[in-house]
This record gives C-alpha cells, structure tokens and sequence, in this order.
C-alpha cells in the first residue's frame, strides 16, 4: 500500500521502490481488500449445497454463514479502541495468517454449530485487518484522496463479492465442499503476503497525536450527531444487503428460476457493475455532496427491489445489479464520511461504523430470515426496502461541523 498523501509520503506507509501513481495505489488498496474480505460473502454462493448437507432450514444456514459478523462486530470495536497501540503492518499481517486457520477447519466442521464458531473466528480475523486498514487510510489521507481511497478500498471489497462467489461455486462444484475452503485458506495467505512485501514502514500510532483518550473519544463520537447516523446508516446497509444476496439463492434455484449451482455461482456477475461504479463514490461525494450521493445510492437500490420479485430472470438480475450498485455505492460514501467528521481518533470511529455496519448484517440474517421462512421473499423484500428507507431519513444529519475537516457533506 502506498503512500495516500504526498506531505507523509516518506514518512508513513509506502510500497517498496519507486512511488507508483494513483491508480497503482488504488490496484493495492483494492487487492488487499479483496484479499482480506474474499471469505465473508464467497460462502453465500454455496448456501443451498450447505443446507443440504448440514440438514437445516435456510434461515439457520443463513445465520450460520453469517454468523461471520458477530466476531466482525466484536473485533471493529476491539480494534478500533486499541488502534492507537496497534502497529498497522503487523497487525494486518497477523491477522490473514490466522484468518488461514479457521478458514481450513470450516473443510471438516462435523456440524452447524462448529460451522458456526468457525464462521465467528473468521469474523474476527477479517475484522481486525478491515478496521486497521480503514483508519489508516482516515488518518493518512488528505480529504482530498481519502474519498478515492476509500472507495478503492470499497471496490475491493465489491470485488470480493463477484470474484469469491464465483470461485467458491466453481470450486464446490467441480471438487466438493472441503476444497473450498482449503482454497479460500490460500487466498488468505496470499493477503498476508501482499501486505508483507507492500506495507514498508508504518509511524507508530501511539506516537501520534491525539487531544482525547480513547475512551473519551469514543464517547464524543457518540454524541456527533453525524456519526451517529452514520453508524445506524452502515447498520441499515449491510441488513439490505444481507438479506437480499443471502436468501435470493434460495428464490434462484427453486422454481420457477431452478437455476443449478454453477449457473448460481455465475448470476453473481451482477456484481460487475458495482466494481466499476464503486470507483465513483469518492467523486461524487466531492461533486455533489455525501447526503445527495447517498440518497441517490439508496433510491437505485430501491427501483431493484420490486424487480427481484418476478419469475422472470433477466428481471430477478437486474434487480440484483440494481441494489448490489446502490449498497455498495452507499457504503462507501458513509465509510469516507466517517473518516472525515471524526476529529481524532479515527480508528475508534472507524472501528464503531464497523461494528455498527456488521452487528446490521447479523440482524438482517436473522430478522429477515425470519421473514423469507415464514412468510416469503415477498416479506423479505419488505424488510429490506424498510432498512433503506431508514438510511435515507438518517441521511439527512450528516453534516461535516466544520468544513475545512474535509469535503463538504
């Protein structure tokens, strides 16, 4: 990873050799987001295959796959409070070699509930690099590259989502469940690897300044109106987000769609799009402003809700290309507006947006698991557009206090 801004190029964080240019810096940013993130939503490509073999109802695997997101939660936090301590490099890279180890015994968890221990493992490991990466990225990087930067990081996690999704189904398909995950341990390695040889040197945080405690800190951020929002909008993003892609498959291979799993594992394209569009997010916070880009962002995911309830597919894709856009789009905005309203600390308010955003997608299985097991993907539906309108109504508080802290909201 590169130096993000040009006063702290020699001082900080930068990729040995020469100093690449901008879009070198973004291919970095992406790739360890990817690297970091690729096991958090590659397991929902399988989750029928998983179902079956664990002899349950979708709304159990789907908490079970997601389960994930309670030891995100716990180590957003964690990390976040302890960030100013944390050397970034080690931290980042201990944390995708141990990320390898539950990722290997998810081949032979003999039953739901080892599965789901495992998948609150992985949870933590994920976590603890996502946030340290996040807050580097909102202390060393000018507001002026922070929204590209940000979004960089984002696309890689877009790109997680298509990528993992299609090599988990194709994996399974072709060499069965236990294979997936022992590739997926690879794939962790590699992001160990990545950040080993890119991440040269890192200032000690705990040499930096800071005007509060992190306890204080932590308190002062929860009294920002603006971040407070911003934390119940990451909440509200990722339970659409995990409602809609985790029990979709579901709708996918029953009648009348009864797609087969490799054609499953290959509707994920619809994630494309988003790859692209995600790149976007920090220009159009900076043109248009954060509230209108987010609400924007929320109303194309909203137009694809009604379309994911047909029997047609092409329909049921669009819909599906529609909120993978708008979501993703979203969070990037509410991520890069994060790490400029908060004053200090960052890692902290970093770490409170991710807990918030993985503690929504905990919820989102289970409520709208719920939903789709009783009543349907009609109600499930409801749940999620129910979510995105309570981030739009949320959008409206943020609010930069003062606006030289970075671009204008």
């Amino acid at each position: 990873m590169t130096s993000m801004s040009a006063p702290m190029k020699s001082e900080t964080m930068e990729i040995h050799g020469h100093s690449p240019g901008a879009a070198l810096r973004s291919l970095v940013i992406g790739l360890t987001a990817f690297l970091t993130v690729v096991d958090l939503f590659a397991t929902q490509a399988i989750l029928p295959s998983l179902t079956r073999h664990y002899n349950v109802t979708p709304a159990a695997m789907g908490i079970a796959v997601n389960a994930s997101t309670i030891g995100m939660a716990v180590a957003s936090l964690v990390v976040g409070f302890l960030s100013p301590h944390i050397d970034r490099r080690i931290g980042i890279l201990v944390s995708l070699v141990v990320l390898a180890i539950p990722t290997t015994l998810l081949a032979i968890a003999p039953d739901l509930t080892t599965f789901t221990v495992l998948r609150i493992a992985q949870g933590l490991c994920m976590a603890s690099a996502f946030a340290l990466t996040l807050a580097y990225l909102g202390e060393q990087c000018s507001s002026m590259d922070a929204g590209g930067a940000f979004a960089a990081y984002i696309t890689g996690n877009v790109a997680s989502n298509l990528i993992g999704r299609l090599v988990s189904a194709a994996v399974v398909d072709t060499l069965g469940l236990a294979s997936n995950f022992y590739f997926f341990a690879l794939l962790n390695l590699a992001g160990a690897v990545l950040v080993y040889f890119t991440i040269h040197r890192v200032e000690p945080m705990h040499a930096m300044h800071a005007t509060r405690s992190p306890f204080a800190a932590t308190i002062e951020h929860w009294r920002n109106p603006a971040l407070r929002s911003a934390f119940a909008i990451g909440f509200c993003i990722l339970f659409a987000f995990i409602g809609t892609f985790t029990f979709v498959n579901f709708v996918l291979v029953r009648a009348p769609l009864s797609l087969g799993r490799m054609d499953l594992g290959l509707v994920y394209f619809v994630f494309a799009p988003s790859v692209l569009t995600t790149l976007l997010a920090g220009r159009a916070a900076a043109r248009f402003g954060t509230r209108p880009a987010i609400w924007g962002a929320l109303a194309v995911a909203a137009v694809g809700l009604p379309l994911m309830l047909s029997s047609h597919l092409p329909e049921v894709l669009t819909g599906m290309v529609l909120v993978g856009v708008g979501t993703f789009f979203a969070q990037a905005c509410a991520t890069s507006f994060v790490g400029q309203a908060a004053s200090d600390h960052r890692g902290i308010a970093s770490g409170t947006y991710l807990a918030c955003y993985f503690l929504g997608g905990l919820v989102g299985s289970a409520v709208l698991g719920q939903l789709f097991d009783r009543f349907g993907w009609s109600a499930c539906i409801a749940g999620v557009a129910a979510s995105l309108v309570i981030a739009a109504l949320l959008t409206v508080r943020l609010t930069l206090e003062s606006q030289s802290a970075g671009s204008p909201a």
